[in-house]
């Protein structure tokens, strides 16, 4: 299987601040080109054996798949969850012009 040069990261948040906050550092630190902050997520999951409930936001961040390891890393770091949600999906087609763009927002990483 050939690998992705680009990938799309979720991520879900508790807050507003902590969105903006992760979100500007992942930009400053040129890992990402973009992050999409979506309001009003309902979340359910198994948390310690029982089912949880939790209004979060939801990151959608784009980036290219070198950098995952990396965002990963940073995003465990300022993440106020134990266990936060970082999943990556590869981007397999899309507009070429945005993906040089993509290319061209974290090139000097």
């Amino acid at each position: 299987m050939t690998k992705s040069r680009y990938s799309t990261i979720f991520v879900t948040v508790p807050s507003e601040e902590e969105a903006n906050s992760i979100t500007k550092k992942l930009l400053e630190e040129k890992l990402v080109a973009c992050v999409n902050i979506i309001p009003k997520v309902n979340s359910y999951y198994w948390w310690k054996g029982k089912i949880e409930f939790s209004k979060e936001l939801l990151l959608i961040i784009k980036t290219e798949s070198r950098l995952i390891n990396k965002i990963i890393s940073k995003v465990k770091s300022l993440h106020s969850y134990t266990v936060p949600e970082i999943i990556s999906l590869p981007i397999t087609n899309g507009n070429k012009d945005y993906l040089n763009w993509v290319t061209d927002s974290v090139s000097s990483k």
